[in-house]
């Protein structure tokens, strides 16, 4: 159905005032008309909508089997939209005020087998060539500090000196942190530094003439690559599968949550706590064998 004025103001103030992409503006649009059909079918204009409706839309998702995600989407657009109706002049109350989102639960996160990510080290130093030790540096560097891809692209070639033990990141917020490294990190980066071409460029993996940094691409792309090589599927390799890899190999290796927050760079510890799954083995183990009461029957 075609948009009310209202709905048309609101995407226009999103494009103007927040710069929203016609990416996002399409999908609050698809948000906005779903609830807009779903209110007129009660004789309802979408603006004028009040909290029953707005509760009585969650139980209609939930009844077309929409996915919780989705219905928060859903509710999120409704929430800037009755928010930018209000800071308009066009309507007094939130209609959205009180109303829970709905609960998402938590995915796990994607993580390899120490076994898996050995296969992908072997393969990447037994390649030859200045692309290969790139690559190598690379995987060496995503899984030992457990970066993000965009700070991986994002290291200036200064960030290394002969003898060093650690490397200084920027990250979110340009907050910095220091995560230790092993020597064959180390030594890659090393190797790799030998053969960078230019030498001129600022960024440790520079693309093309040395002007940019590597893409989060092209670092996926050669991901990808070396997987296939080792045997693993490639589906199950990216830059963020090796930082989960390295998180969740951590903990199980007996890192406490709060170093392990500080290396990755969450803000909020929270954010650290979805890797604690790995930790139930070890904690039943330690339960099972160091507990007076757990050897004795009952």
């Amino acid at each position: 159905m075609g948009a009310s004025p209202h709905v048309e103001a609101f995407l226009e103030m999103m494009a103007a005032e927040r710069g929203a992409s016609r990416h996002t503006l399409d999908a609050y649009f698809r948000d906005l008309d779903d609830f807009a059909g779903f209110a007129g079918k009660g004789g309802m204009a979408v603006e004028a909508a009040d909290t029953e409706t707005l509760r009585d839309f969650l139980s209609d998702m939930a009844d077309r089997g929409l996915s919780p995600r989705t219905a928060a989407r859903r509710l999120s657009a409704l929430r800037q939209f009755f928010h930018f109706l209000m800071a308009d002049g066009r309507r007094k109350d939130d209609p959205t005020h009180g109303l829970d989102s709905p609960r998402l639960g938590r995915p796990l996160p994607k993580y390899l087998a120490p076994p898996a990510v050995d296969k992908l080290l072997e393969t990447a130093k037994r390649n030859d060539g200045a692309i290969a030790r790139r690559d190598e540096a690379i995987l060496e560097l995503l899984y030992a500090a457990g970066l993000r891809v965009s700070e991986l692209c994002a290291l200036p070639a200064s960030v290394f000196a002969r003898g060093q033990s650690a490397l200084l990141v920027r990250g979110k917020g340009n907050k910095d942190r220091t995560i230790p490294l092993g020597l064959p990190a180390l030594r890659a980066v090393e190797a790799w530094l030998e053969l960078r071409q230019p030498k001129t460029s600022r960024w440790l993996f520079p693309a093309g003439n040395g002007a940019k940094p590597i893409s989060r691409f092209v670092v996926t792309g050669l991901l990808k690559k070396l997987a296939a090589q080792a045997g693993v599927p490639p589906s199950s390799l990216s830059p963020h599968v090796l930082r989960h890899s390295f998180a969740s190999h951590l903990l199980a290796g007996g890192a406490d949550l709060r170093s392990l927050q500080q290396m990755l760079g969450h803000a909020d510890i929270a954010t650290t706590e979805i890797y604690t799954h790995v930790q139930e083995d070890r904690l039943s183990a330690l339960v099972k064998n160091s507990h007076p009461l757990a050897g004795k029957k009952g």
